[in-house]
């Protein structure tokens, strides 16, 4: 009884199945957007300057907590530079709550340490610290980037962006020729690349007409300072992230991929970021949390722990007389971030029947978290059952997975802070192979739809 089967069993489909040129166009226009947004976006603050020129583009202004909030206005802050919230303002006073995306904008990468710079055998390196969870060995001989800011004695805030441009130099981590490996590759791939062997190689062009030490060194710190005006002391309060140099291409014969550096989770960021730009007058108010330091923890003062956010709320509640605990309790959130795509050369580490796939659609995951299901968020049935509806009306192609086997290991997102204040929350976004690598891939049509997904919960009624 086929009829019956169809029915009553349950089959995800590709979702190439399910759509129609038309929408197979609007998937690629919206990826090219998405493409321009991740080059331009490779640190968490690059991410946010590039979201308040979107947003100001699309009518959006600073909001510090005045009076005056109206429906259909437009308003964001930014939380030091590293984070950004962005709010239309809905019909509905807040007391009914409000429609939530929450994504993060950090990714993976090497951070450079306090004191970086020195020279040994007349090469120049600076030394790092990596951020999040790499696998070390996927960072050697391969060309970087460097991002990020230097702030002076005086309070002077430096720019730094070098790499990234057509004829600007790169930098990379050397690694053993194999001839001469024997020992490193008797090491397991955690060990073969200690992280205190992550220097980066800067110069080798000693000093000229000087026979003092470290002439290197002195040579890039020469460079430094006449490009920048800083000098090695700087280092000290600057922040500075080295990320691959490697461009965002279209993949596969077919172009139905995306490779790139950062898909986790600026995939998701921008997925949020694009649909509250599309949002003119909504039921109740939409707002989007770009948030930072998702890759160890959510901590510190921009990241999702932070008070930030119930900061920026609450001075829309308090605009309308509404208390803030009344909005939280009525309100929905997507947490949306990566989850991992099924990979047929690791089939051991899924369960097949349980792992979203590549072109199946954004990915729901009702809980994340590791093994039995610690430091998970785990939605409720109704707040599952509430996001089906809601992507059922709205022809968002979806999937349920989780993050892996039950004991091989697991992750963590910002679900459970956003359920800590009382925010029915769910995971969600977009799938993606070789995660926290320096070249992720996703599926334009994933990419698609999450943005599709996070637009229609924008605009429940």
């Amino acid at each position: 009884m086929p009829d019956l089967r169809d029915e009553l069993f349950y089959k995800p489909k590709n979702a190439f199945d399910q759509i129609d040129e038309a929408e197979r166009k609007a998937a690629d226009d919206y990826c090219v957007r998405y493409m321009d947004f991740l080059s331009k976006a490779k640190t968490e603050r690059e991410a946010v300057t590039e979201g308040i020129r979107l947003a100001k583009a699309a009518g959006f202004r600073e909001y510090a907590g005045e009076d005056g909030i109206h429906p259909g206005d437009k308003i964001y802050r930014s939380v030091r530079g590293k984070a950004l919230m962005l709010a239309v303002i809905g019909k509905l006073p807040m007391s009914y709550g409000c429609q939530i995306g929450a994504a993060h904008i950090d990714s993976p990468r090497l951070d450079l340490k306090q004191s970086p710079l020195y020279e040994d055998s007349e090469v120049a390196y600076f030394k790092t610290h990596y951020y999040g969870g790499i696998k070390k060995y996927q960072w050697v001989a391969m060309p970087l980037e460097l991002h990020g800011v230097v702030v002076t004695r005086s309070g002077e805030t430096k720019e730094v962006s070098i790499g990234g441009q057509e004829g600007e130099p790169v930098f990379v981590i050397s690694d053993l020729l194999p001839h001469l490996a024997a020992s490193q590759m008797k090491k397991t791939m955690s060990e073969a690349i200690p992280g205190e062997n992550l220097n980066i190689i800067i110069g080798s062009e000693p000093a000229k007409d000087d026979d003092g030490s470290d002439r290197v060194k002195l040579t890039v710190m020469k460079i430094m300072n006449e490009k920048y005006g800083i000098t090695e002391e700087d280092f000290l309060s600057a922040e500075l992230e080295a990320v691959p140099a490697l461009p965002v291409r279209e993949v596969g014969f077919d172009r139905s991929l995306i490779g790139g550096y950062g898909h986790d989770d600026r995939s998701c960021a921008f997925a949020e970021l694009a649909a509250i730009l599309d949002i003119e007058a909504p039921e109740k108010t939409c707002v989007c949390i770009l948030a930072d330091k998702e890759e160890i923890g959510s901590e510190g003062v921009s990241g999702m722990q932070s008070h930030a956010f119930e900061c920026f709320i609450e001075d829309i509640c308090a605009a309308q007389g509404v208390e803030i605990r009344r909005c939280f309790e009525r309100s929905l959130c997507i947490s949306a971030d990566v989850t991992n795509a099924f990979d047929p050369t690791y089939p051991e580490v899924s369960d097949k029947r349980n792992n979203c796939k590549l072109n199946y659609g954004m990915g729901i995951a009702k809980f994340t978290g590791s093994r039995g299901k610690s430091g998970s968020n785990d939605a409720s049935a109704e707040v599952v059952g509430r996001i089906r509806r809601i992507f059922a009306e709205n022809g968002v192609v979806w999937q349920m997975g989780e993050l892996g086997k039950v004991d091989e290991g697991g992750g963590g997102t910002v679900a459970m802070y956003m359920a800590l204040r009382n925010i029915d929350t769910i995971d969600a976004g977009v799938p993606v192979i070789s995660m926290h690598s320096p070249y992720e891939l996703v599926s334009k049509l994933d990419c698609y739809m999450t943005y599709k997904g996070m637009k229609a919960v924008y605009m429940e009624k």
